[in-house]
């Protein structure tokens, strides 16, 4: 495989991937968004690093240039290539956050909801897209995937209809256009928008609505340990996890 700072070369190599861990007694809903990079159901908010847009005065010059070199001459390519670098640096700082956030996350849960979201969908939203895809959505929803196989935890994608209209105190709905931040509702239950959506995604989950994550593509490779964890966890954990959450 050919990338701009040079050729990489992959193996396969068939090996065991589970790594033994203690339950947490800990559950988490998340709620992905451009302005915050998740909120979960603690109401505990990580930033959104946007590398994207912090690269874009790097990437303006690059790209300049690129334009300015005679097309077809040695030069052009090198400018190219440089560019290339840049795009190169921000998608590996981008896969690198979402891996990092990932991991913490399955490590510190037993269970893990997150919206089963379209991306190819979302994106084309013209006026949405580049902030999307700079989000990384899709690498964090990979990784945590990922993770939840390698550390036997449950991750479960949840239909995402409603989950920020709901009221997570009432279940009334309450429509807010994007640029309302704070959820308010006839019941007097007032709170962050995205807050309230992570509670909504915990609440589907562990109301078996949702589906285990499925991006491992062998359905063995699961085991036989994850579906007994699931059993232990919603039958056992649901009434003492998350008491810091208002909607319990």
């Amino acid at each position: 495989m050919r990338r701009a700072d040079g050729y990489y070369v992959q193996f396969l190599v068939n090996a065991s991937n589970k790594v033994d861990t203690e339950l947490t007694g800990k559950m988490v809903g998340l709620d992905v968004g451009i302005k915050e990079f998740y909120t979960d159901s603690n109401g505990h908010t990580e930033p959104n690093p946007k590398f994207y847009r912090t690269g874009s005065k790097r990437l303006k010059f690059r790209q300049r240039r690129v334009s300015r070199k005679k097309k077809g001459s040695t030069n052009r390519k090198k400018a190219i290539n440089r560019l290339g670098r840049v795009h190169l640096k921000i998608s590996r700082q981008r896969e690198e956050h979402a891996k990092r956030m990932a991991r913490c996350v399955i490590q510190s849960n037993d269970l893990v909801a997150y919206e089963d979201l379209r991306i190819k969908n979302l994106v084309k939203n013209h006026c949405l897209a580049k902030s999307i895809n700079d989000a990384g959505w899709y690498q964090f929803r990979k990784w945590l995937e990922y993770f939840g196989v390698k550390f036997d935890k449950i991750t479960v994608a949840v239909n995402p209809a409603y989950t920020s209209q709901e009221c997570s105190n009432c279940g009334t709905l309450v429509k807010k256009s994007l640029s309302m931040r704070t959820h308010t509702c006839q019941c007097g239950f007032v709170l962050d928008r995205d807050w309230n959506a992570a509670i909504n995604i915990l609440k589907l989950a562990l109301s078996t609505t949702g589906h285990v994550g499925t991006w491992v593509q062998d359905p063995n490779a699961l085991g036989d340990s994850t579906s007994t964890l699931i059993g232990e966890i919603l039958l056992k954990q649901v009434g003492s996890v998350n008491k810091e959450s208002p909607w319990l």
